[in-house]
């Protein structure tokens, strides 16, 4: 099992937007440097909360700080940008990343998004694939390019200059195109289905039950099946909500108690589910209602807390029941306290993931 990071940061509102930014920044670095492959940031136009507002910003500001780590948007929500904007930022970032970019992609699930940006009640899932479409054909074409559809066309026809650049689109580094990733909410999501068989890859949200994320296994299976491409595990990327304490008391309190930066965030994404119909997302049986679905629940089916050796022994639990998948991502949270936030990202990685390898290593060889 490999590790990585994703964060889509909620901070209290009242914070120093300044030093929220330079706590998210200084998490991807401490991800860099103990060895995370990758690490995904998401983002926001109207959240104070939420306040990272264009991960493709974010990411240029941290790239040449950092060293081997992958960077990801986490996601670029593409019905709210112009596809020629992404395509040509994508490219630029990727040569600045030297190829270390994963490209996050999704249509946004911000409803307050939707409504500033006009798409409230357009069709977004058809955006979002005339998006894609459309960034993956100006990377794959060449000028004056003249792509028509429905929401947006493409073209430099009349105003080109291709002997001094004029008119010229740019490519990706990593041709043709960066690898692309799509998060995965939805139970049983068929946007998982989809993905696969365009070669994309799954990452499964962190505020899902165990239950949902176990449903997008099959999903990718069949994707892949479809154009006959291999569904393999290690592609799978499973987020979630960890934080590792020396001890017991400690990291109940800061994973559990009054003042948890973890009960904040589920306070926040819960109250957004209800509002706008998505508490199912939290349902262990989708009969309840709304009201049955509890703070306290929320944060006992998604939060993984404790010592190095409870969190490896939960890890591999969860491993048991959702199976095998390549990438642990650790789901970034506010750093109410520095210290606890960084320690329980170095505990995972120096002490929680040997572990949990070393267990998955025997495993496979009694399986043998």
């Amino acid at each position: 099992m490999k590790l990585g990071f994703f964060t889509m940061p909620i901070h209290p509102v009242d914070k120093d937007w300044r030093k929220s930014l330079h706590e998210d920044r200084a998490a991807f670095l401490l991800a860099d440097e103990l060895g995370f492959t990758e690490a995904y940031v998401g983002e926001h136009t109207t959240d104070a909360a939420e306040n990272i507002t264009h991960c493709i910003s974010f990411i240029a500001w941290i790239a040449a700080a950092t060293k081997q780590i992958k960077l990801g948007t986490g996601t670029v929500n593409l019905p709210n940008t112009h596809p020629a904007a992404v395509a040509a930022q994508v490219a630029m970032l990727d040569h600045m990343l030297d190829g270390r970019f994963i490209f996050g992609i999704s249509p946004g699930g911000l409803a307050t998004d939707a409504e500033v940006f006009g798409s409230l009640n357009a069709d977004r899932p058809a955006m979002f694939l005339e998006a894609i479409n459309t960034v993956l054909k100006i990377w794959e074409s060449e000028a004056p390019y003249n792509i028509e559809g429905k929401f947006w066309n493409i073209t430099t026809e009349s105003q080109m200059m291709t002997e001094i650049g004029q008119g010229i689109m740019p490519k990706p580094l990593q041709r043709p195109h960066p690898p692309i990733v799509v998060t995965a909410v939805a139970p049983f999501s068929k946007g998982v289905v989809e993905a696969a068989a365009r070669g994309w890859d799954p990452i499964s949200a962190n505020f899902l039950l165990t239950q949902w994320v176990k449903s997008h296994w099959p999903k990718y299976v069949e994707g892949c099946e479809r154009v006959g491409r291999k569904a393999d595990p290690a592609n799978w990327r499973v987020a979630r909500s960890v934080f590792v304490a020396d001890d017991l008391d400690t990291a109940r309190e800061y994973a559990l108690g009054p003042q948890s930066p973890y009960r904040f965030y589920y306070n926040q994404l819960l109250t957004k589910m209800k509002k706008h119909g998505r508490a199912n997302l939290f349902k262990v049986d989708q009969k309840m209602s709304d009201d049955e679905v509890t703070l306290d629940q929320v944060l006992a089916d998604c939060v993984i807390w404790g010592t190095p050796d409870k969190v490896a022994d939960e890890l591999l639990a969860l491993r048991d029941d959702v199976g095998d998948f390549g990438t642990l991502l650790y789901a970034g949270k506010d750093w109410a306290d520095v210290e606890l936030g960084r320690n329980s990202m170095i505990s995972l990685a120096e002490k929680v993931l040997p572990k949990v390898n070393d267990a998955i290593g025997v495993q496979d060889v009694a399986a043998q």
